[in-house]
This record gives structure tokens, sequence and C-alpha cells, in this order.
């Protein structure tokens, strides 16, 4: 190699980054002495920014494209007018690449419960977690508030601080929004906007840009939890009272409809009166007395009647009251040993084992006629 080829080499010098992690946002170009020749070429990719610092100030911001760094338009001086000195400078320059990506996926959370005062609930414990997006905004600022002279700066150095200005600022738009907590599970995205304006100035300042915040869930204490359950059950519920009647005129409606010889008779002639007025009670929605009123409350139908289902010729038959049960003895359609079953039983049983029907079957026999 010549001469000539040897300061050639001196002269031209090639400046760039390509980053194969993920997580890297500031990385110092290494140079021998930190000389930038005269001449050398700058290559600054999409998503990056360059900084170039001379003798410990911030002389340039770069954005991407392809720049030729020359002693006539950048504030450094090169090796070549540092002859005298054998090639090393005594001006020193460095170049700093900033990663202005979007750093995705970025997870926050309450580490401790936020005590809030809620207007239904009184004092409530909240937890609540998250996500946020951020860019780079401001390499210069970056540089100076945060990066310092670090060669190689990654994210998890600043997340740290990230969160803590979330957390103060989730604490303070929670507080002053007035949501109660029932609403808090559908306020979302009003959540996050409202962070992102409360908390893009505090990004700001150390150069960054607040992109995205999002409040994936609010959790509730147990005890708060369980309340919210038992509402929403007795919601569901509704009137139980009428529920219950109606329900009960439903089922003796059904049975006064089962045409089955002298069950059916019996049921019809029973339980006819009950049926109706139970179903008019259910149907015109009159509320039961209370315990303060001079009457008490009339027994509700299903409190009067016990329904029994009987296997006769293989076949089951029912439901039926007791009097109907009575006619099928006295017509021997029905002895002992005759299966039954009724509601509270776990299966079905010989009939004289239930101490209603035993009474039935020790019953005489009537009277002959004269």
């Amino acid at each position: 190699m010549g001469f000539w080829d040897k300061l050639f080499g001196e002269l031209v010098d090639v400046i760039e980054w390509t980053d194969d992690t993920s997580n890297t946002l500031v990385y110092r170009f290494p140079r021998y002495g930190n000389e930038i020749k005269n001449g050398a070429m700058l290559t600054v990719r999409e998503g990056q920014q360059a900084v170039l610092v001379n003798e410990g100030e911030v002389a340039d911001v770069f954005s991407p494209g392809l720049y030729k760094l020359e002693t006539a338009n950048l504030p450094i001086l090169s090796t070549l007018q540092g002859w005298k000195h054998g090639f090393k400078s005594p001006f020193k320059a460095e170049v700093y690449f900033f990663n202005t990506t979007r750093i995705t996926d970025m997870k926050w959370g309450l580490r401790n419960p936020l005590i809030l005062r809620d207007r239904e609930f009184g004092v409530v414990r909240l937890r609540a977690f998250g996500s946020y997006t951020f860019r780079v905004d401001d390499a210069g600022k970056l540089l100076s508030e945060i990066v310092g002279t670090d060669g190689h700066f990654t994210v998890e150095e600043i997340t740290g601080q990230l969160k803590n200005l979330i957390v103060t600022g989730f604490a303070n738009v929670v507080s002053q929004s007035g949501i109660p907590v029932l609403d808090l599970a559908a306020s979302y995205d009003d959540l996050g906007r409202f962070l992102s304006e409360k908390i893009g100035p505090s990004f700001a300042e150390f150069g960054l840009q607040m992109e995205q915040m999002l409040v994936e869930n609010i959790s509730l204490p147990e005890a708060v939890e369980k309340a919210l359950d038992e509402r929403a059950s007795s919601i569901a519920v509704g009137d139980l009272d009428r529920f219950t009647r109606y329900q009960g005129a439903q089922s003796m409606r059904d049975a006064a409809q089962n045409q089955s010889g002298a069950a059916g008779a019996g049921i019809g002639m029973g339980m006819g009166f009950a049926m109706a007025q139970s179903f008019g009670q259910a149907m015109s929605g009159e509320p039961t007395k209370s315990s303060g009123d001079q009457e008490p409350p009339p027994l509700r139908a299903t409190e009067q009647v016990k329904h029994y289902f009987v296997v006769i010729d293989k076949k089951r038959s029912g439901p039926l009251n007791l009097a109907a049960v009575a006619e099928l003895i006295q017509s021997q359609q029905l002895n002992g040993d005759t299966l039954i079953w009724t509601a509270g039983m776990p299966d079905w049983q010989a009939a004289d084992s239930l101490p209603e029907i035993r009474s039935l079957l020790e019953q005489p026999p009537e009277l002959p006629s004269a």
C-alpha cells in the first residue's frame, strides 16, 4: 500500500449502526480516541436519529439519511488538521445513535392497593395494571437528561422511572375523576386517554413521547366483589315473592290439566280454588301483606299441597294430592307395595314407608250398603 493510499484511508470513514437487539435505546458508535475523520460518511437509517457530540456539547442531530461529515459544515476537527500530532487529533467527537421506533408492550401496575373514597361503597382499595407504548422524540434532550455518557443505554434502565410516573398519574386521575367504582370497568378507554394527557408532559421532559396508554384491568377487594355478586343475583331474581306465587300457580294448572282418571278428577276438585286464587294473585302483581298489617299473609299454594307420583301398571302417574292418593287406595289401585315418590325423597319407595300414606292404608274399609 502506497503513502497516498494510507493517507486516503485516514480521510474516509463510514459511521453506521444496525441494531440486532430489541431493547437498545441509545448506542454510542465506537471510535478509537473518539476521532471523526474529515469526509466520513454517516448513515442514519429509518427508525434512528444520530447525535454528534463535540468536546462534550451536542453539535448536531441527524434524522434518517446519508451525510458527509466535513469540517466546512460541521463543528468538528479531523485528523487532517492534526497532521503535526501524527494523525492524533487533540479534538474529540462522538456519535450517538438513538432508536426512535415504538417501544411496545411495556407493562405497568400498582405495587400496593390504591385507597379510594367511593360514593357507594365508602373507602375501597383498588389494584390496576396495563401496558403502554412510547418512543424517543427529542434525542438531544434524552442524551442530556438521562443517558449522559452511557455508551449502551437499554430500555430497562428507564422503565422503573416511567412506571413511577404512570402509577402517580393513575392515582391522581382516578381520584380526581370521581368515577364510581362500579363504572370504572366501563371507562378503561377514557382512563387511558386521561392518563396519556396527564403523563405526556412528564415523558416529554425526558425527550420521550407517550404513544398509547392502556388500562387492562381494575380489580376490587374480595368483599366488594362478593357484594356485587349478591346484588346481581337479587336483580336477576327480581320480586322473589311474586316469582314463587307464579311458579305455584303454573304447577297447579299443569296438575289440573293432567286427565289420568281418578287422579285428575281429585286434583281438579281439591285444588281448583287454590289454583284460581294463586294464579290470580301472580298475574295481578298484588304484593304480599307485610308483618305489620292486621292480617297475616295467606299461605302460598306450594305450602298447602304436597304432590305425589306413583307407579301403576308400570306407568308413572301424577302429580297427585293426598286426596287423589286416597281415592286410588279406595279403588284398590294403590297398596303398600306401590312405588311412590314426592319432593325430598332420594328415590322411589314403597307407599307404606310414608307415614301419611300408611295412615290411609290402615283405615277400615267403607261399611257395606244395607
